[in-house]
């Protein structure tokens, strides 16, 4: 083994066991759908974000929601409320319980109604990978209009994860480029085919999550083709870019919200359906090669409310560090006409004998009282 590659072993096994270090036996309880608040004592601001894992911390990325909730004229047909964009705010913590503000780490424009990030823009689901090679924190986001026409894709990067990050800009992915399950009925240029209609000028990118793999290799999910079908892009090597070869999933399924994790060697998503702010019943699916084919799993939830996946939206599945399988289902409990003060549903997630996904509402709970993969999920075992 050369000095770097067992220095780099070395550090991650010492990262890990300050990780572990960081989880008592008493492990402070998460509190699904109540204010969670951060180490100064105010609500933590981090809606539609994801985490990040980095040298023992965390980072976790969101929407920075505050300010009057309104209903623009363009979007009274669906109910999409907003807020003032304000930017990504990121919060740091070694346990996952305390959260420490780090700030607004990618900050909205407001003297200039032209550029994306202007107040008046959507700014949605931030999520941030860090790309080993280019040692930079790479940020990719939804980026649109006020009325949601726009349907692009934002990327920014920074050399620490707590920012600033730099904006790079927005496009639509994969411009002219035709994905590896095309058929021919899919090039017809017919009015009512998306694909064939965005394929010079790029794909709508709407809701939208990236994932790194084992091998170093990043793609992007991201909602397509006016939502009914998602597509899975592989990035460039840089994370900075779509690479040209991209499949088409969930076709007419009308899919948002996607959250990616691996297990067992094995690709699983979950993801919600499409009905703006009303929460629906999640979707979830495994795949064994990530560009699919995927396999719908049906509605991972089980018990009372499972069919508004317990009154919440899917936004990523966290693997926990030092604790073999343990994963962590994040959704956003939004609050249509108050949205800064929408809340966030953590729960623990767990497989069961037949591999399929399982969500079961606990109004509070903690990694130490978790059931164990393979156990009875609903049974709590102690690690």
């Amino acid at each position: 083994m050369n000095g770097n590659l067992k220095k780099s072993v070395i550090c991650g096994i010492i990262a890990n066991m300050l990780v572990l270090a960081n989880f008592p036996a008493n492990s402070q309880e998460f509190h699904p759908g109540e204010v969670w608040s951060d180490t100064d004592g105010k609500p933590i601001n981090a809606h539609g974000g994801g985490i990040l894992f980095r040298k023992g911390v965390y980072y976790w990325y969101g929407e920075f929601k505050t300010g009057k909730t309104y209903l623009p004229d363009c979007n009274k047909s669906w109910g999409g409320t907003r807020v003032d964009t304000v930017g990504v705010s990121c919060y740091s913590s070694t346990n996952l319980a305390d959260w420490k503000n780090e700030g607004i780490v990618l900050s909205a424009v407001t003297d200039d109604p032209q550029s994306d990030l202007h107040k008046s823009k959507v700014l949605e689901r931030p999520k941030v990978i860090y790309n080993k090679v280019t040692k930079q924190f790479v940020m990719w986001m939804h980026i649109d209009s006020t009325s949601y026409a726009a349907a692009c894709s934002g990327v920014a990067v920074s050399d620490t994860p707590t920012g600033p990050f730099k904006y790079l800009g927005s496009f639509r992915p994969d411009a002219g480029v035709w994905p590896e399950n095309v058929t021919d009925t899919d090039k017809d240029p017919a009015k009512s085919n998306p694909l064939a209609r965005d394929f010079k000028d790029g794909q709508m990118a709407r809701d939208m999550t990236v994932f790194v793999d084992d091998d170093g290799k990043a793609y992007q999910f991201y909602s397509s083709e006016e939502n009914p079908t998602m597509h899975v892009s592989l990035l460039t090597d840089d994370y900075l870019r779509p690479a040209g070869k991209y499949n088409r999933i969930f076709i007419g399924r009308s899919m948002e919200a996607p959250a990616v994790f691996k297990h067992a060697g094995k690709y699983y998503l979950i993801a919600s359906g499409c009905t703006a702010w009303a929460p629906n019943a999640a979707r979830s699916a495994v795949a064994y090669n990530i560009l699919g084919p995927w396999t719908e799993l049906g509605n991972p939830c089980d018990g009372a409310d499972a069919d508004t996946t317990f009154h919440s939206q899917s936004t990523f599945v966290l693997p926990v560090q030092g604790r073999s399988d343990t994963f962590i289902f994040m959704a956003d409990r939004w609050k249509q006409w108050d949205l800064p003060d929408s809340r966030y549903v953590w729960l623990p997630l767990e497989f069961n004998e037949n591999g399929k996904l399982v969500l079961r509402w606990h109004d509070h709970w903690s990694l130490n009282t978790r059931p164990m993969i393979g156990q009875t999920v609903g049974v709590p075992t102690q690690l």
